[in-house]
């Protein structure tokens, strides 16, 4: 009997193009991983920078395309679990650890990226609106890189307390600004320009060290209540619809 042709059905590119760069994240944690397996811990860090703008304009390009799809959703999570928690957090654990402390360095490494999965996976059957529930998983795995591209030392137990108290905000139910709500029109174009003379000064300022520094006021920014979205915006009510992001 002749058997019946299947027929394969075209994934339109607005689909196709946003997968594209998710997979560019994949491609920077496998690349972070190899790096710091053969010991360039600094340019490990920076492909995870790298990772971090291919995580915003998968998103960007999607929405933008009317792309989004189940498939990208899930590819994105994936992505973020490789390239901004395991890739993190080996790399702290070879620059700072490298098994001086014992089981608890062990343990500590795996709780962090451990909670980056359990942040992931509550984010996709949580659609919160407004506010991220839980520190982001690209900003914990960004401090851990930072510290590392800042040159700060660190005793083996202190990484090891950083990575414990950075899982425990990413799992915590604590609100943090979602910048990606932010529409264009509703921005307050006066506090956006301060927003970004301070970064520029930060980065003028601090060099190597001007990514931590903002990292922790955006980490600090959540126990203390401010919301980096809420401020930016013009009318923060038109942001509260789902959160598009981890």
């Amino acid at each position: 009997m002749p058997q019946r042709r299947r027929r394969v059905r075209n994934i339109p590119f607005n689909k196709i193009l946003p997968n594209m760069i998710t997979s560019g994240s994949v491609l920077c944690g496998m690349f972070s991983l190899m790096l710091t397996y053969r010991g360039h811990f600094l340019p490990s860090a920076l492909i995870l920078v790298i990772a971090v703008f291919f995580d915003y304009m998968d998103g960007r390009v999607a929405r933008s395309l009317g792309g989004s799809s189940a498939f990208g959703e899930e590819l994105d999570s994936l992505a973020d679990a490789l390239s901004f928690g395991a890739a993190p957090a080996f790399l702290i654990y070879a620059v700072y650890v490298d098994g001086s402390a014992g089981m608890p360095a062990t343990l500590g490494t795996a709780f962090f990226a451990l909670c980056g999965v359990l942040r992931l996976a509550r984010f996709n059957v949580m659609h919160v609106t407004g506010p991220f529930q839980g520190l982001p998983i690209p900003a914990a795995g960004m401090a851990l890189a930072s510290i590392v591209i800042a040159g700060i030392p660190l005793a083996p137990y202190a990484a090891v307390a950083l990575m414990v108290l950075l899982g425990s905000l990413m799992i915590s139910t604590i609100p943090y600004g979602n910048l990606k709500l932010l529409r264009k029109g509703n921005v307050n174009k006066v506090k956006a320009a301060i927003l970004m003379g301070i970064v520029i000064s930060f980065c003028v300022a601090l060099k190597p060290r001007a990514l931590l520094a903002l990292i922790s006021v955006y980490i600090a920014s959540g126990p203390l209540g401010f919301d980096w979205g809420a401020w930016l915006s013009i009318n923060p009510h038109d942001e509260e619809r789902p959160s598009m992001g981890k």
